[in-house]
Order: C-alpha cells, then structure tokens, then sequence
C-alpha cells in the first residue's frame, strides 16, 4: 500500500494495514488485470519446464562394445539385432507359414545360442514347444483354437529346489499387415536379452523362470491359455510378468497388478530402474473402456495366479498397423524396458513370498510420482490415510473461517460460515461446468462431423477443452465476486474461502470415492495435502491474515501436485487419442477427451485456477480465455484440424473382400452375391473419404439386413466387430469375389434323443485358419447342449443368440466336427428350427487377393491404412 498524506504528515502503513484488518473495510487493491497472462503462462510454462522432459526421459542405449565394461546390465544393441531379425520376418498372423514355422525357428534357433553361452555349470535350460489346442469363452464368443505353438524356456539353477516358478510372458505373432515390431516383437527382444543375462549371470537365482513366447495373443488371448491350462510348467507358476506394447516405444507403463498379493507392488518400488506407474490406468483399462486386452486376464482367471501387466504406450498410431517396423522402435526405449524387466526378474526370482502366495485379499495403491520414485500402500492404509487427511482438511478449514472471524470485527463466524457455504455451492457448480463445458464442445464438433480434429494436431485440445473448462471452475465465484462483493470481509479472505471450497470439495470426493472402493482416490490425497500444508503454513506464519500474502506459499506448493496432475493425464491422452482413431464408429471420442481435460483441470488447477480472481477485471481474463477457446475452434475446422496424416497418424479401414451364398431350408440358393464389407474403425466412418478416388456408390449400413439373417449377413470377425456390426457398411460388387480357397460345412445329419422335444444335429467344417459360426435359433426353438464351451448356454441372462464361435489353427488343419442340440416344445424338427453360418477368412498374405479387390483397395487415400482380406459368409437353414 502507497504511503499518503493527511493535512501533510505521513501516515504509518503498518498502521493502516492493521486497522484493516481489524475493521474489515479497507482493502488490499487487486493486481492490476494485464499481470494474468503471465500468471496463466507460468503454469504453461511449467508444464513445459517440468512435465514434458520428465515424462519422455529414457536411458541411453547400451551398446554391445560397452557391455565388458557394464556386465550383467541389459543391452539394447543386442536386443535391437533379435528384432531387425524378427522383423524381416514380416506379418506374423496365427496359421501363417511365418508365424507357425518362420518365427518359431527364429526363437528356438536363438535360444540355442544362448544356451551355447550360459553358464552351464549354474544353470539347466529346457526348451519346449508347445502345440495346444482348447477352448474357453471370450466376452462374447467361444473362442477356440488348435494346433498353434508356443516357445517355452524354463532356466533354473542347479542349486535351487523350488518347485515355485516365475513366469515371463509376450508374444510373437501380430495383426495382418504389420510386421509387429512393436506389438509385441520389442517384448519378446527384451525377454530374449533378459534370458541370456540370466543365464550368464555368476549369481544364481533361487526360483527357476519360465520363458513364455506365445505364438496366438492376438486371436485373442489363445495361446497363453493353452499353456496356462495345459502346460506340465503352469501348475508352478506361481507369479508372472506379462510384456506387452500399445504402440511403439516410450516408457513402459504398469497398468495391472495382482489381483491382492501387495508383495508384488513392494518389489516394484524397491526394484524397477525406471518406474512408470498408476491405480488409475488399472482401474480405467479393468473398466473395459480400452478397446483392448493382454495375457494378465488369462493368467489371473485361468491360472488363479497374480502378476504385473506392463506395456510401452508411446505412439499409438502405429499400433497394429504397416508402419510398427523394427526402425519405429527407438533403441533407448528398448533398454528403459530391459532395465526394468532384467531388475524385476532378478528381484522376483529371488523371493522368498514365491514360496507361498496365499492372497492375503488387500489390493495395492500405487503410481510414480514424475518418474523420479515410486509410492506404493495398501489399500486398507489408502482407507485411513484417506479419511484422516479428509478429517484433518475439514479442522484446517474449520480454523480459517475461525481466525477470518477473530481478524475482521464486522464479520462473526455464523456470518463467515454462510458465505464459505454460498461459495461451495458455487464451487461445486463450477466443478461441474468444468467437466461439463468440455464436453458441450466435443458434442458440438461431433454434431458438426468433426470429431477427432486432435487426432494429429494434440495441441489443439488446450485451446478446445482446456480453457472451456478452466473458465467453467472459475466463472461461478468470478460472477460472486463481481456481482455481490462482501463489503464486511476482505477480497483476501473471500479468494481464501474459494481455496478453501475445493479443499472442501477434494475431502469429501475422497470420501465417496473410497466409499466406492476407488483407489483412484489417491489423487484426492495429493490435493488435499498439498493445499492443506500451504494452509497449515500461511495459519501459523499469519501470512493468512496479511492481505495476499499467502498467495506465494499456495503456489509455490501447488508446482508439484499441478505437475504430477498434468504427468498423469497427459500420460492418458498420449494414451486415448491414438486409441480414439480404432474406437468404433458408436461413441463420440471426442467425449472421452474433453472429459479427461476436464478432469485434469479440476484436479491441476483446481486451487491456482481461482486465483485469476486476484487480478482485476476477472470477466476480461475468461473472456481472453473465451477468445482462445474461439480461435482454436476455427483452426480445427481449418485443414490443420484434419485428423489424418500418410504413415505417422493413419485412418484405419477394416475392409473384407466377401462372397455370400444364402441357403434356405430346402437347400436352393436364396441369394449368392459380392461385395465389401467395412467394419469402421472410428467416428467419421468413411467420411473422410467422400473425395477420394475411391468409388463407394452403392455403400449402405449393414443395419438393412438385421433383421434378414442372422449376424446380419456379413462375416463379422471378433466379438468386437459383431458387437457393433449395425454400424458397419457393406458395398455390393458386381464381379464375384474370387477366394483363395473352400470352406466346406457338411451336415451330418440330425437325430432326435430319447425325450422326443430335442434334436442333435452333427456338423464338420473345414477351411482356413481362422473361421467363425453364427448360430441362432429359429422360431420357439433354443440350444440345448452343444459340443463346445457351455458357459454361454448355462449363463442366457448373460449371453443371448445368436451366438459366435470363433475358431483357428496354427498347422493342424484337421476339421472341426461339432454338434448342437435344438429344442423344440412341438418336437417337429422338419420345418426350420436352426439357422446356421458358417464364416471362413484368410486373413494371412500367404493367400492371394483377387485383381479386382487389389485395385480397390489401392484407390484408398495413402493417409488410409487398410486392413484386409477375402472372406466368404454362407448361411444354412436346417
């Protein structure tokens, strides 16, 4: 405060400060309004400074010539020639020559190598490869195989007489069209280096490791269930690793743990060189809202034994496409993810909680914090620290409104306490115009058809959702405090009670959150004690009653928790955006964004946020913000906000060349055509397409024939795709789709059993390696029994026709004699009771493309990525 006069003597400004204090009405000006911008580009800057070098830190590449020099740490040179090797291979899809034979010499013929380098005098190591064939349900569908192969090694110590094994798990094959380099070749390169470490190591281990490289993940999940339920090594497993890649490199993420068994995330803090980690990613991909899934399911249901589940999540956009290659693969994230593996491999195969790993019911709390350490409790202790910090927040509170109330002789504590309440209420609006202004937004993009315009452009989502939802949390209070100023207490005071309000707000969401059993709550524990140290600091040093002058120390201690938060949710988006481009056509993915920024907003700027109301002319600072929001809206309908770029950010296009023959119930051919049909990997469908060269005349919603025939009519692959196949498209051909092969379903006949109300009827099917049956019943009919898995039919509520079986083979091609049992209560079994198709897909490019559907697919734009195949659909009545 500038000294005045008064009839020319001086006045003390210490003198008038205090009175202030003491009467309540003589105020501390607010910053004058053009210092905002720089308090609004300190946090940017921060983010910047902090968050970005943090999150993309990576060890240097370890080069072979250093490795006498570094013994026993991994090497990343040796790693990245294992993968140049593997990727040369090329596709490696299950049934295919170079995933069935290729590949499986590639592993085995390493192996030998390394078994001609270990120390055979500390170590034994098996070699077995394995060819299981099983069946199991799979979300939605039977999914069987047989014949397909896993390369297992198991390397003990010579000394060691535990019969507890670790289990380290990846796997070799990949999606047609990419040569999986990334997905999961990098995995199964850092088991092979982290192999050869072991086995060379001069200090044994006390616990035998199993090498687990399975050759069907991508089917899904087939090949780690063959070896978990049939392997003579499963039964001794007793904990595992599994490896797995969301993209292509980056850090590796540890997104699952357990389930229970806190022993393992103990070792994680104590062990890992680089730890990346969060409850929140595990309660997110645990929800189902990834498209995705990993070997950890099938580990932890089927061989009831717990684990970790680490993937690297860097670009995305490569996932499962042409461009995961061996040169999308950096060096130095190879060896953050050999580092951690090789550490966490020799610290769990010296445990001793490997000899009894009884669950002990307690799950895990867990993240790193900047990547700098790593915070790991249980959650009974989350439970309690939870609720006392919940409890101390609210008395901190409590004592702040007590001390406004001593310092200020116009205003008591019921009046104080009235106002806190107003300024909650109106915080919590705020806290829902946070969340919910971002998501008006992707909501007005989506209904304009511009959904993911930051599909490649990411730092369009600042301007888009950040600000929206920063102006969302501060216009309530801004609005309070311009239209109804306190005259009784200090504008000091009242930005206080607007800290205090989200404090309020995080103790309480807390609270709910572990009353729901969250562990995501831990992020309400950093708030909390964050602000609430600043608080405890600025009581006791009285800045809290000296205008703004605890201002500084709530900043000052906000610089960790504002950078953690950004960490963890530019960690999501670097996450979702790429998974938002195969997300399906049904959802707006825009949605998922906005909520994730707003979320961030709510807990990164929660309390800075309100401090825009330190400043003068507040309304004109979210009104810039406005601006902002406006500016960057126009440059996303602009070209810029285009989502696709050639071979770094692809548009993806499920596309299968289909032949399609119906037959009715006497065996004449109802209807026998071509065509192409689309399973939409995203939002804009095949918008973006509209001036290509592509020619789409004809393309209608698969949606027309629903009710026409069962599945649709088209020969949808997965769960996933049959899930959704209303929103698919199918585009007739005039020239018949020739395939590469036959696939035969022979009926057998059927056979009415003894109670005269159910018929058996026998099917063999024989085709390519990957082939699917649709069943549905017809009329009053219903399944009985069938020959496959009956959980579908011993669950109805669960699971309703009609049913998908999906069936593959690695190099046993023998055909698959089924049989289902059909009831019916007249026990007329002459007049249609089944309707049954019988889908075959050669999916591998060991099986030739006809002319026609090459051209077609090469008149797709080259920002397109097309996945493709023929397919032949035939639907039978019986």
């Amino acid at each position: 405060m500038d000294e005045k006069t008064d009839k020319g003597n001086p006045i003390d400004t210490e003198l008038v400060e205090s009175l202030s204090l003491r009467k309540g009405y003589v105020r501390r000006p607010r910053l004058s309004w053009y210092y905002a911008p720089s308090f609004l580009l300190l946090w940017l800057a921060l983010f910047y400074a902090i968050v970005i070098p943090l999150y993309y830190r990576l060890p240097d590449r370890l080069t072979i010539s250093e490795e006498a020099h570094r013994p026993g740490e991994f090497v990343a040179e040796r790693a990245q020639q294992y993968l140049y090797t593997y990727d040369r291979i090329g596709p490696k899809v299950t049934g295919s020559y170079a995933n069935e034979v290729t590949t499986v010499e590639f592993l085995v013929d390493e192996t030998e190598k390394i078994r001609a380098e270990m120390r055979s005098d500390l170590y034994d190591l098996e070699l077995d490869v394995q060819s299981p064939t099983g069946g199991y349900v799979f979300n939605d569908m039977v999914n069987m195989y047989q014949g397909i192969h896993n390369v297992i090694v198991k390397l003990s110590s010579k000394s060691s007489q535990s019969e507890s094994y670790l289990l380290l798990n990846s796997h070799f094959d990949s999606k047609p069209g990419s040569p999986g380099s990334g997905d999961d070749g990098t995995m199964v390169v850092v088991m092979m280096e982290v192999l050869r470490q072991m086995s060379i190591s001069p200090i044994p281990f006390e616990h035998p490791i199993v090498f687990l490289f399975n050759g069907a993940e991508e089917n899904p999940l087939q090949a780690s269930h063959g070896f978990i339920t049939q392997h003579k090594w499963a039964e001794k497993c007793k904990a595992f690793i599994n490896l797995e890649v969301g993209g292509s490199g980056g850090r590796d993420l540890l997104f699952q743990s357990g389930p229970n068994n806190p022993w393992l995330m103990k070792y994680y803090r104590e062990h890992a060189k680089h730890p990346f980690a969060t409850t929140m990613a595990e309660e997110i991909f645990q929800s189902g809202v990834l498209p995705s899934d990993s070997d950890f399911r099938i580990f932890r249901d089927y061989g009831n034994i717990a684990g970790l589940d680490i993937a690297q999540i860097e670009n995305g956009y490569v996932y499962h496409t042409a461009f995961d290659t061996y040169e999308n693969v950096p060096g130095r994230s190879i060896q953050n993810s050999g580092n951690n593996v090789l550490a966490l491999v020799r610290a769990y195969s010296n445990a001793s909680e490997l000899y009894n790993t009884e669950s002990d019911d307690s799950h895990a709390v867990f993240f790193d914090f900047l990547g700098l350490f790593f915070v790991y409790y249980t959650e009974t202790t989350g439970i309690v620290v939870n609720c006392v910090i919940g409890v101390l927040s609210l008395v901190l509170v409590g004592c702040s409104l007590w001390r406004m109330s001593r310092q200020s002789e116009e205003a008591s504590l019921p009046q104080i306490s009235i106002w806190f309440l107003s300024i909650l209420g109106l915080h919590v609006v705020g806290f829902l115009l946070c969340i919910c202004l971002p998501l008006l937004m992707a909501v007005l993009f989506d209904a304009g058809d511009r959904s993911l315009t930051y599909f490649t452009s990411n730092w369009l989502v600042f301007g888009l959702y950040v600000c929206p939802a920063i102006i969302g949390l501060v216009l309530p209070l801004t609005l309070y405090y311009t239209l109804l100023p306190s005259e009784k207490l200090s504008h000091a005071y009242q930005l206080q009670l607007s800290l205090h309000a989200h404090l309020v707000v995080q103790a309480l969401l807390a609270l709910i959150l572990t009353a729901m059993g969250l562990r995501s709550q831990y992020l309400c524990l950093i708030s909390m004690i964050f602000y609430g140290g600043a608080l405890l600091i600025n009581l006791v040093s009285t800045l809290h009653d000296r205008g703004y002058y605890w201002v500084p120390i709530v900043m000052f201690l906000q610089v960790l928790p504002f950078s953690y938060f950004c960490y963890l949710f530019y960690m999501f988006l670097v996450i979702f955006i790429p998974v938002l481009g195969r997300n399906g056509y049904s959802t707006n993915p825009d949605l998922i964004v906005g909520l994730l920024c707003g979320v961030c907003v709510f807990f990164a700027l929660g309390f800075a946020a309100q401090l825009i109301n330190m400043f003068r002319w507040p309304k004109l600072i979210l009104l810039g913000l406005g601006v902002m929001t406006f500016i960057f809206s126009m440059i996303a309908v602009s070209e810029v906000g285009f989502p696709y770029r050639a071979k770094t950010n692809v548009m993806r296009a499920n596309c299968l060349h289909t032949r399609r023959i119906f037959y009715e119930h006497d065996g004449s051919v109802s209807r026998s055509d071509s065509g192409y049909y689309f399973n939409y990997q995203d939002r804009r469908a095949f918008a973006p397409l509209e001036d290509s060269a592509l020619d789409l005349t004809g393309l209608e919603p698969v949606a027309n024939h629903c009710d026409d025939y069962v599945m649709c009519g088209i020969p949808c692959f997965y769960y996933s795709w049959c899930k959704w196949r209303q929103w698919d498209g199918w585009l007739p051909r005039e020239s018949e789709v020739i395939l590469p092969g036959e696939l035969t379903l022979d009926f057998l006949g059927y056979t009415v059993l003894e109670s005269g109300t159910v018929a058996r009827y026998e099917f063999d099917l024989a085709g390519p390696p990957h082939m699917n049956l649709f069943i549905q019943p017809v009329g009053s009919a219903k399944v009985d029994n069938w020959s496959f898995v009956r959980k579908m039919l011993d669950e109805p509520e669960e699971f309703q026709p009609p049913y998908q079986i999906f069936h593959s083979y690695g190099t046993d091609n023998t055909s698959l004699k089924f049989f289902i049992d059909m009831e019916k209560p007249d026990g007329i079994f002459e007049t249609p009771t089944l309707e049954l198709a019988a889908v075959g897909h050669w999916v591998s490019f060991e099986y030739e493309r006809d002319a026609e559907a090459k051209d077609f697919v090469a008149a797709f734009p080259d920002f397109v990525h097309v996945m493709e195949w023929p397919s032949i659909f035939k639907r039978y009545i019986f």
